[in-house]
């Protein structure tokens, strides 16, 4: 294919120099930026893809490069390409979920279909002030966030000991939660749902609609250790967190989980598994949904920490991406 783009995030945990011979060797004539800073990444959009959009886009880095590099594109007035998640982060949850190998054997993968487009797989969006992502959300999970890259930064010549799962893992326990156990506990949250008839899913995993559930109803008001919205499954290391996610088309999957931080590092590993039902989580889909909460709470989306809110509006993106289908284009490049 012709028609293809390539950035990559050289400051994203597995970024290097190396990926522009990789890219030279399998997609000669690809349009390749190795970049540092979502500066150079917006210049390169408004330069490059801007006059002369691509037909497929490459994106190595994490689910924060990739987030971000979506919003370039739809500031910058680029329609969405269709997109290959290069595994190159930390969490890399989009590139878990669509099976994405390797970048070497992805972008083998990607030059052995020739001048096809490779099979695709449509996400929606989580969209929020105005800005697009396929998780967003508040408490712990952005707290983790910060304090892992707080230890990041703190750790200097042993930052290498302290990333990938290691690294989130040890913030979590040594900054997190000690924060939670000798704190003010969780924030309260009320949820309302400001648009169609909100759904749920029973004990059994069955979509049922909402009792009252119409527009403007108050879906619940209590306890919050983490609430957000997604579109996809994980949040990155297998962690399924919104497991329901794809299960009603059209509409967001929108989490509340209320226990104590005792409590959810007593069910951490059925949490991760996305294990249901569980006590104190409770579950919608959504069309557009308001969370108000009793003071500022911290909030990510797509793996990035924005800052403090007291309210979030989430709603469904007008606009979806077709990401590549690895699982899927690796069963056709063995055939």
């Amino acid at each position: 294919m012709n028609d293809i783009a390539v950035l990559v995030n050289l400051r994203a945990r597995r970024g290097s120099e190396g990926m522009g011979g990789l890219v030279q060797r399998f997609l000669p004539r690809a349009r390749v930026a190795l970049t540092r800073s979502l500066d150079e990444a917006r210049a390169w959009i408004s330069d490059t893809l801007r006059p002369n959009p691509p037909s497929l886009l490459l994106a190595g880095g994490g689910d924060g490069t990739i987030t971000g590099l979506l919003n370039e594109l739809r500031t910058a007035g680029v329609a969405l390409p269709a997109i290959g998640v290069l595994p190159m982060g930390t969490g890399n949850a989009w590139a878990r979920v669509t099976g994405a190998p390797r970048p070497a054997e992805a972008l083998k993968q990607i030059a052995a279909v020739g001048e096809r487009l490779p099979p695709l797989r449509p996400f929606a969006l989580v969209r929020v002030e105005g800005k697009v992502a396929p998780f967003a959300g508040t408490g712990w999970d952005a707290e983790m966030i910060q304090d892992f890259k707080n230890q990041l930064a703190a750790s200097g010549p042993l930052r290498s000991t302290q990333a990938g799962l290691r690294g989130y893992l040890g913030a979590m326990f040594t900054r997190t939660v000690p924060r939670h156990v000798f704190g003010e506990g969780n924030p309260m949250v009320s949820v309302y749902n400001l648009g169609d008839p909100a759904l749920t899913v029973d004990a059994r995993g069955s979509v049922q609609p909402v009792p009252h559930g119409d527009k403007g109803a108050l879906l619940y008001r209590g306890p919050a250790g983490v609430a957000g919205a997604a579109t996809t499954p994980e949040w990155g290391f297998g962690f399924k967190a919104f497991p329901f996610a794809q299960a009603v088309p059209h509409r967001l999957s929108v989490r509340v989980y209320g226990a104590g931080v005792m409590e959810a590092t007593r069910n951490m590993f059925r949490l991760w598994r996305g294990e249901h039902p569980m006590p104190h989580m409770h579950d919608w889909f959504v069309q557009r949904l308001r969370m108000d909460f009793d003071r500022e709470v911290p909030f990510q989306m797509g793996g990035d920490v924005i800052g403090m809110r007291r309210s979030l509006e989430f709603d469904l993106a007008e606009e979806s991406v077709q990401l590549v289908d690895w699982r899927q284009l690796s069963r056709m490049v063995r055939t």
